[in-house]
């Protein structure tokens, strides 16, 4: 990713000097296992912990003419060790050391987006207590329906965004193998106990069936999940899009003292930040595709999946957490206009207590047809009105409605607390 989009955290964990680590890292722990089991001699492990090393300038320089990462690795830890070095990778296979290495990548990243969803829940949290009880407009379709609290907009972003971390914390279990079984996955030439050193030391699970490679079903998992937490992002991102529409502003994005919002209208304030993120999600869900299709490899093995893998990795885990990073601080700072939203819950006439009398209206007597009717054709007066009307005044002049509903029972029915009489149950609900 551009550094643009990147956060350093994130960016390290795929720097070629954390490779590199990992891939010694998983070398060295292996000769221990096979020092335990006799294979090799205790002095080659320990020349190996000692004098190993690395350079990446250098195993560049190798690979140019190999044309083999790992045995370009391979050579250049051996011009360190010295001798001892013919005792390292003992019956192991590049695949190994690959696969054993994105997984404590992803694993590492995982660990970061996890932080990254605890930190958005604890803004989302703070808002949503902030403003549990302010009155908003409800939409369907874009269209006033009934009023909802913007405390209950944030408690679905909340809870929504806690399953989001369940399935991070479910992917980082899934992908969190280790694979040392040698070629074709059989052990042949290294004890299945080298393999389960190397996962332990590496904070790493054993891979069942390796059959010399990791299984991409587990990669798809994974990368399928940022692609779900990157759709609840741009859905939170979307809906205060929406919100800081011209015509809407019941909510906006904060505008720092000296920040310009257009180039030839001064008086400009757009949503930058959460266009931004809509942009970055979709890039996320984009490489959801190309990690499903690595799945179907050839037999026990191909390298299909390599150079998607080499792209998707860091691409996808350091975009999320740009990405969550930035959804939190617009949640963070968001401006929020409760007077506004209550301007908009009063803009259309008293429509927004339709059903209300619809039910009342059955419960007086007449059919649902009938009422319905009753409501809808006074409502649409109103509408056509643009809410200059006002549809108490046309229902208390409706003798249809009037017969069934008087005056003093029409009153109640445009309580806005009567639909909010609830919000403390979803909100005991939503947090713990």
């Amino acid at each position: 990713m551009i550094p643009r989009y990147s956060r350093p955290e994130m960016v390290a964990i795929w720097e070629p000097e954390a490779r590199f680590q990992i891939w010694f890292e998983i070398e060295a722990h292996a000769m221990d296992a096979l020092v335990e089991l006799g294979v090799v001699p205790a002095d080659a492990a320990k020349a190996v912990w000692e004098r190993g090393k690395f350079e990446v300038a250098r195993i560049d320089e190798i690979e140019r003419e190999t044309r083999h990462d790992v045995i370009a690795f391979l050579t250049n830890l051996a011009e360190h060790v010295g001798p001892e070095a013919r005792f390292v990778h003992q019956g192991m296979t590049s695949s190994d050391v690959l696969d054993t290495c994105l997984s404590v990548q992803l694993a590492r990243a995982a660990d970061i987006l996890i932080a990254d969803t605890d930190a958005l829940l604890a803004a989302i949290k703070r808002r949503a207590l902030e403003h549990k009880h302010t009155p908003t407009m409800g939409r369907s379709h874009g269209i006033h329906a009934e009023p909802t609290t913007f405390g209950l907009k944030l408690a679905q972003a909340y809870a929504e965004f806690r399953r989001c971390r369940a399935r991070l914390v479910m992917a980082r279990e899934e992908i969190a193998t280790a694979a040392i079984s040698g070629a074709v996955g059989t052990f042949a030439n290294i004890d299945p106990a080298v393999e389960a050193h190397v996962a332990k030391a590496m904070g790493l699970a054993i891979e069942p069936v390796s059959t010399q490679v990791i299984p991409r079903d587990r990669h798809a998992m994974f990368f399928a999940t940022l692609g779900v937490v990157a759709g609840s992002v741009e859905r939170l991102a979307t809906e205060i899009r929406h919100l800081q529409r011209t015509e809407v502003l019941e909510a906006e994005e904060y505008f720092a003292p000296g920040q310009k919002g257009s180039s030839a209208m001064p008086h400009k304030r757009n949503p930058v930040l959460t266009e931004n993120l809509t942009g970055l999600a979709r890039l996320v869900r984009g490489y959801v595709t190309p990690a499903l299709e690595n799945v179907a490899l050839w037999h026990e093995r191909d390298i299909s999946h390599s150079s998607v893998e080499r792209m998707i990795g860091p691409d996808a885990t350091i975009t999320l957490d740009f990405a969550l990073h930035r959804l939190t601080g617009v949640i963070d700072k968001l401006l929020i206009y409760p007077d506004r939203m209550l301007k908009n819950l009063n803009k259309m006439g008293g429509l927004i207590h339709s059903q209300r009398i619809l039910l009342a209206l059955t419960q007086a007597g007449a059919s649902r047809e009938d009422s319905y009717r009753l409501v809808q054709r006074n409502a649409m007066k109103v509408w056509e009105s643009d809410g200059q009307l006002q549809l108490f005044d046309l229902l208390v002049a409706d003798p249809e409605v009037t017969a069934l509903l008087p005056r003093d029972q029409l009153e109640p029915l445009f309580d806005l607390g009567y639909h909010l009489k609830h919000v403390d149950t979803i909100f005991d609900r939503v947090f713990d």
